[in-house]
Formats: C-alpha cells, sequence, structure tokens
C-alpha cells in the first residue's frame, strides 16, 4: 500500500499546476490519497429521525433511490461545484450506451490528444494509444482517471462538447434541475454547478446499472499488464460494511465532495456530501449518513388483509360470486417505528357483472400512513365467471335431465 500512494503522490506531483494571481497553486482534481489507509471513525451513528447529524460540509442529501425520496438533508438545493462526481452523469451515459449495445465492455477505444490533454486525476494516456472501454472504466471509475472520462466520452459522441450535451440533456430528463455542466470530468469551470440533490438524483440512476458495481466496488486494480496500479479514491470501499460505491471529487474550489451508496438487508442508501471540510469530513460524514439511515429504515412488506377465500357477488354470472385476491404486496420504505401505525382502506368495484376473467380488477387497497398514501396494492379476480347465457342455461337442464 506504501508503494501505491507513493506512486500516487509522485504522479500528482507531476501534474501540471496552474498558478494564481498571489503565487499560490491549484490542485485541479482528487490526487491526495495520503489518508487512504486511515480508517473511518468507528463511532456507530444512532441518531433517531429528526435529530441533527454533525457534517462538516455545506450541503448533503441522503436518498433511497428506489422512491427517491429524501430521509435527511442539509441545503440539498445549493448551487456548488461537483468536483469528479460530474463522472456519475458520465458514466450513467456509458452504462447506457453499453445497454444500447452501441459499445461493449471490449470495444476498443484510441486516445485522442483532446484526451490526454487533461490535468488533474490521470492515468497517462498517450495520443493514438489505445485500450478497452472495461479498462477505461476502471480507470475512470477506481482512480477518477480525466484523460479515460474523455476519451469514453467521445467514443460515445464523438467530441466531449458533443458528450456533454448529452450529459445536459440527460440532466433535464431526470429533473436535475439545479445543474449545468460544462466538461465530462469535473475540473472547474465556470458555470459547473449541480446540488447534493441533483448528485442523489444521477447516483440513484446509475446504480441501477448492475455492471458499474463491477467497478466501484474494487479497491485495487492495474492496467496495461500490470504497470500501472491503480487504488479507489473511495475508502469507504475498504472500510464501510456494505459499500456498493461510487464516486469522490476534490478541487481547490469544490472542496471535498463524495456520493456514496452502501446496501444492508434490501435496502440500498445515496449519501452525498458536498464541500466537505476535509477529506476526513466528507467520508465520516458519509458514514454518518449511511448509518443514520440504516438505523431508522427498512422496507416494510405490507399485505392488503384480505381472507382467503373471499369473493364478490356477481350478476348475470355462471355462479353469484367470483373469488377475489390481492395482487401481490405493496413494499414501502418505512421509518422501522411506525409499521403498526398503517391503515387499510378498501374499495371494491360496484355492480359487478358476467362475464369476469381473471385477473379482471375489482378493487384497491389503499395503505396511508396518517394522512400520507404510501400505495395501492390492486384487487383481482382469482378465477374466471362466465356470462348467463340462454345456451348456458338450457345445457345445464339438458345435463341434469340426462342425469335423472
Amino acid at each position: 500500500m506504501k508503494k501505491i500512494i507513493a506512486f500516487a503522490l509522485a504522479l500528482c506531483l507531476l501534474l501540471p499546476l496552474p498558478a494564481l494571481a498571489d503565487g499560490e497553486v491549484t490542485v485541479s482534481s482528487e490526487c491526495d490519497i495520503s489518508d487512504i489507509d486511515v480508517p473511518l471513525d468507528s463511532t456507530v451513528t444512532n441518531a433517531a429521525i429528526g435529530q441533527t447529524l454533525e457534517i462538516g460540509a455545506k450541503s448533503a442529501v441522503l436518498m433511497e433511490p428506489n422512491t427517491g425520496k429524501v430521509l435527511y438533508e442539509l441545503n440539498p438545493d445549493e448551487k456548488l461545484p461537483p468536483a469528479s462526481i460530474t463522472k456519475i452523469m458520465s458514466l450513467l451515459l456509458v452504462m447506457e450506451a453499453i445497454d444500447r449495445g452501441d459499445i461493449s465492455t471490449e470495444t476498443v477505444v484510441t486516445a485522442s490528444e483532446h484526451a490526454c490533454s487533461m490535468g488533474g486525476s490521470q492515468i497517462w494516456l498517450e495520443p493514438g494509444e489505445t485500450m478497452t472501454v472495461n479498462d477505461l472504466l476502471k480507470a475512470a471509475v477506481i482512480a477518477s482517471a480525466n484523460d479515460a472520462c474523455v476519451a469514453l466520452g467521445e467514443t460515445i459522441a464523438g467530441s466531449e462538447e458533443g458528450f456533454v450535451a448529452m450529459m445536459n440533456e440527460r440532466a433535464k430528463e431526470l429533473g436535475m434541475n439545479n445543474t449545468h455542466f460544462v466538461n465530462c470530468t469535473g475540473l472547474d469551470a465556470e458555470g459547473h454547478i449541480t446540488t447534493a440533490y441533483d448528485v442523489a438524483v444521477m447516483s440513484s440512476e446509475l446504480i441501477k446499472h448492475d455492471l458499474i458495481k463491477d467497478y466501484s466496488t474494487v479497491w485495487m486494480d492495474t492496467l496495461r499488464d500490470g504497470k500501472s496500479e491503480l487504488v479507489n479514491t473511495n475508502k469507504l470501499v475498504r472500510f464501510y460494511e456494505g459499500t456498493t460505491g461510487l464516486k469522490t471529487g476534490t478541487t481547490s474550489t469544490a472542496k471535498y465532495c463524495l456520493s456514496a451508496t452502501a446496501e444492508r438487508n434490501g435496502l440500498e442508501l445515496v449519501a452525498v456530501v458536498m464541500a466537505g471540510e476535509s477529506s476526513d469530513a466528507r467520508f465520516n460524514g458519509a458514514k454518518k449518513l449511511l448509518d443514520y439511515g440504516f438505523a431508522n429504515y427498512n422496507f416494510s412488506s405490507i399485505d392488503a388483509e384480505i381472507a382467503e377465500g373471499f369473493a364478490l357477488e356477481v350478476d348475470g354470472g355462471t355462479q353469484k360470486t367470483v373469488a377475489v385476491k390481492p395482487d401481490g404486496n405493496l413494499n414501502v420504505l418505512l421509518p422501522k417505528t411506525v409499521s403498526g401505525d398503517i391503515v387499510r382502506e378498501t374499495v371494491f368495484k360496484k355492480d359487478i357483472k358476467a362475464p369476469v376473467k381473471k385477473g379482471d380488477l375489482l378493487g384497491t387497497v389503499t395503505v396511508k400512513l396518517g394522512d400520507e398514501q404510501l400505495g395501492e396494492i390492486p384487487v383481482v379476480a382469482s378465477e374466471d365467471v362466465g356470462k348467463l347465457t340462454f345456451g348456458v342455461a338450457l345445457g345445464w337442464i339438458l345435463k341434469g335431465l340426462f342425469q335423472l
């Protein structure tokens, strides 16, 4: 590990660092991993719902990705530079391109001069060097390599500018109304902004693609037949149980950012920390958010409470009633303390007339927690009931006669 850290820091010292007017220099992207081997604070956060978490950052959000429900927030809509968590959107577009079949992980990419000109974190691609999408994803996700990210974007859109246009269009589709991307890497640029809420939204969309976790859960890997070593900039991968990703970001303007994802007992969470005061603050802040979520929430499977064999009257049918059943249960995210406060309101269809087909919707169970509607469970016919016609009635009569 010391060899890897020394190697990474040596690379950082070789990066082109633009001088500021007062003679200071700015680090253009995350390359300080000197604390990567330092464990997180082992204290488990047991704060109850409604309590305030101490998070050393300007903005933070904890979101459940399937429902989009925000479980905790701190200035969620404050517009801030995102640094390399920008790459979450870049990686989402790559995953979607793979799903469409436009590219595959084995697609060979040739690095352009533009991609190789990126500063900040990089794998030192040379113009004309070839690398598979798989290896470029390793570099972009694990080591936050800007050159690899641009190479991927150019492969999908033909240019970084075209790719950034796709990123902004996808952001609009996802309802990320406070986001504007200027590049695909997260290097500081005027007008390149987003919010903790919007980052949580795009993170939630990205982790729907299981393939991304093949990269975001990797602690260490190599490229170029072992000649280039990679170490994950997200140390939660090593030190936090259930971590599934996702992306770090650091610049002198954005400070310390992180979108962290983790899953335990079927509950997956997204914790976003932006403008953290230090690297330690972002990682421990995300840990506090995740601890809070896992301590206070879980998915509950709520049934309709309709007795087996329950039936409704049918007019004009070959039988007087039709058996019904709930079409599954309602899986809903709830605080662990409120399972006994659930209310069910059941409404059945009136004047049901034959014919009735198995699976026809005949009612609805509305599930509520206080005044909040949590969802609905459809109630459907569990059998067919034919229409009573003259021919059917005559058939019954004749059958009865022959049985005498």
